[in-house]
């Protein structure tokens, strides 16, 4: 049965979409949920490859260089969200909910918990056992040389409304996480559905 009493949530696909381009997306819909002009809404995008910059984040958490990066083809984007570094991809479902904070959650600590019990909730379906780390935002899954980070959660929030959100893991390239020390986790590593599964499901 349809539960006619919450209210709509819009889910816009746009497929693989280049990081700026997105990011100017989400601040054009931001502002369209501040004025009520549309209900919260969750956008989903894959991007090509690109290393992003929270605003705790540095150059200096980039451990090669600009020619390794062009050569690549990997992109530097700075940003507002949350936390340190992070890398995005093809083969990564990245997500950006817009909606009121204190209707999605009442505040960001809650708010990046449900996204990671979420993302946790989605990948057991697959079989996939997640986890939290103590130390560190995200969820995690995989045991011995399988084990790291599966999804990563950054947000931010303008005018009471969020914007950013996750970037689960499918079947990225694993190799352009050594680019980086990804949201300063280090020696805990980066894993994917595909690399567990032995077999990446369709995006």
């Amino acid at each position: 049965m349809i539960d006619c009493s919450r209210p709509p949530l819009w889910l816009l696909d746009l497929g693989r979409v280049e990081y700026g381009a997105a990011y100017q997306v989400q601040r054009r819909l931001l502002e369209e949920r501040v004025a009520d002009r549309v209900p919260d809404l969750l956008l989903l995008v894959e991007h090509p490859p690109v290393i992003t910059l929270g605003r705790r984040g540095s150059r200096q958490d980039i451990l090669v260089s600009q020619d390794v990066l062009d050569a690549e083809g990997v992109a530097v984007h700075e940003t507002n969200r949350g936390g340190l570094v992070t890398y995005h991809g093809p083969g990564q479902i990245v997500g950006y909910p817009i909606g009121h904070l204190r209707a999605l959650a009442g505040d960001a600590p809650t708010y990046v918990w449900r996204l990671e019990e979420t993302i946790s909730r989605s990948l057991a379906e697959w079989g996939i056992e997640a986890r939290r780390d103590q130390g560190n935002r995200g969820v995690f899954a995989g045991e011995g040389d399988l084990s790291g980070k599966i999804a990563a959660i950054g947000v931010a929030v303008s005018k009471s409304i969020t914007m950013h959100g996750f970037a689960l893991n499918v079947s990225p390239n694993l190799d352009h996480f050594a680019f980086i020390d990804p949201c300063g986790i280090g020696e805990l590593g980066v894993t994917s559905m595909g690399r567990l599964l032995g077999q990446a499901p369709s995006l």
